[in-house]
């Protein structure tokens, strides 16, 4: 129930720390749990709205002014004065030593009264029945420092507008399942002189402006909600740091675009990117003719490589010859290649493995690939008619 109010309180734009929702929680009955997953389960009707809202709303208030009166801070006022009461109350005064007390203690109680108003004598059957009855009973936790940290106290109505809210108790959460996000701070925090370490900080582990992005987001929020990267841009350059990332960007890209020979995809995938994300890093980088170039290099260098057994390598990364974009006129070729080397020893084959098999001695390449070759270029069904009507006229 608290993942469902805090992921509900997230997406209302008002996200919350897990004490603040276990304690809005606490003001509800158990009876109501199917309302509150009817509610987190819909889409906010208004934002922000955080987790006493989402009480505020469950006893009958409109989203809207719930919405009101979180914007103004209605709900974080009335908490305060809800600490601030409890904490001018006194606790009740000890009775004094000298002073006589004649209540009883349940033991005693137990003792006296057998049940039936007469006076149970010690070891009765009823004395024994009530020591039964004492030490199979549930005891009550007594509360921690760290239940008092997480407690969870009504907020007192503080006029006619206010909600009224009852107190109930919930357990401690356990598992996995009870994990709630930890609460963001404000994005006014990274424009300021102290916001600067903690960039350079990011930029150190952070390889480019879209890593950075995710990585600040999970701990600010941004100006007008989720944190954007424009809104990343616009502080590092306000701190003076967008430059040396720039620089680091450029440096990581052609590196990978080098490592890579010129697949864009594997690029975006060592870099932990997405297509379209490259593509606007490249572009924004102004690396358009750079990369390009790059790429190029590698495509003359796959089209004019003269050693049969790594052209048939190429020839079975498809992925790769389709990312350059010379797949088809790197395949037309190398059939137009294939088939000249095939004539050459068509007339001395029986069978197809034999001719791979002598094709590949001749020219310093695996049998196996040879094959493969065959099938890829759709040479096969062609080659096996030929060894076939071959050894047909060959035969007396």
């Amino acid at each position: 129930m608290a993942v469902a109010v805090s992921d509900f309180c997230r997406r209302a734009k008002s996200p919350a720390p897990a004490p603040e929702v276990r304690e809005a929680l606490a003001l509800l009955a158990e009876d109501d749990d199917f309302r509150v997953r009817t509610l987190t389960d819909a889409e906010p009707e208004a934002a922000p709205l955080g987790p006493f809202a989402v009480v505020d709303i469950l006893n009958g208030t409109a989203a809207s002014l719930a919405a009101q009166r979180q914007a103004c801070g209605f709900y974080d006022v009335a908490r305060e004065l809800a600490h601030v009461r409890e904490e001018k109350t006194p606790p009740p005064a000890a009775p004094a030593p000298d002073v006589p007390t004649f209540a009883l203690t349940p033991q005693a109680a137990t003792f006296v009264d057998g049940g039936d108003g007469k006076p149970a004598k010690k070891g009765g059957k009823a004395a024994k029945e009530a020591a039964v009855q004492e030490r199979i009973a549930p005891k009550k936790r007594a509360t921690t420092d760290a239940d008092a940290d997480e407690g969870t106290e009504a907020l007192p109505p503080e006029g006619a507008d206010e909600p009224t809210f009852t107190r109930r108790d919930l357990p401690r959460p356990r598992g996995r399942f009870t994990r709630v996000e930890a609460p963001r701070s404000p994005f006014l925090e990274l424009t300021r002189l102290s916001g600067k370490e903690v960039l350079e900080g990011a930029l150190e582990a952070a390889e480019h402006r879209f890593a950075l992005l995710k990585h600040l987001s999970q701990r600010f929020n941004g100006p007008r909600g989720e944190l954007t990267l424009v809104d990343v841009e616009g502080v590092l350059k306000e701190h003076g740091l967008l430059d040396a990332l720039v620089e680091k960007e450029r440096r990581q890209v052609l590196g990978s675009y080098s490592d890579q020979r010129g697949a864009s995809g594997r690029v975006a995938w060592s870099l932990g990117l997405s297509p379209p994300e490259l593509q606007r890093l490249v572009s924004v980088l102004g690396l358009t003719e750079e990369v390009e170039a790059v790429r190029e290099r590698f495509r003359r260098e796959a089209l004019s490589t003269q050693h049969l057994t790594h052209r048939l390598d190429l020839l079975g990364r498809e992925k790769y010859l389709a990312d350059l974009g010379i797949q088809r006129k790197f395949t037309d070729a190398l059939r137009k290649e294939v088939e000249r080397l095939v004539a050459d020893e068509l007339p001395e084959a029986t069978e197809l493995h034999g001719l791979a098999d002598a094709l590949g001695r001749k020219h310093g390449a695996p049998t196996e690939l040879v094959f493969r070759a065959f099938e890829r270029l759709g040479l096969a069904d062609g080659l096996r008619k030929r060894l076939l009507a071959s050894a047909s006229s060959s035969t007396p």
